[in-house]
């Protein structure tokens, strides 16, 4: 009986090291979780795969609308150039005055 107990235990703890970078991101809420999991679970039972789900764990949530936030910051972007082109123009015609 001691000796199944302790087989049980040493299942539950081989599950759990194995599922490690599952638990990580449901703890992390990553958006991506059923991905990671799967992955997980089909190639982690590789030494390379496991470490590539850990790593993928622990990665930050990926935007949710990419296009948006590439939308945005090409908006910036521009912003900032029309700007600073504008402030060059302004000093070169105040420049052009004092003479």
């Amino acid at each position: 009986m001691e000796n199944l107990l302790v087989q049980g235990v040493a299942a539950v703890v081989a599950l759990a090291v194995y599922f490690l970078p599952s638990i990580i991101a449901d703890r992390r809420k990553r958006y991506d979780l059923l991905t990671i999991a799967l992955f997980n679970a089909v190639v982690g039972w590789t030494v390379f795969g496991w470490l590539l789900a850990l790593y993928w764990a622990f990665q930050p949530n990926p935007p949710k609308n990419v296009a948006g936030e590439i939308i945005k910051s090409r908006k910036i972007v521009s912003m900032r150039t029309f700007s600073t082109m504008l402030a060059e123009r302004v000093r070169l015609r105040s420049s052009r005055t004092r003479r």
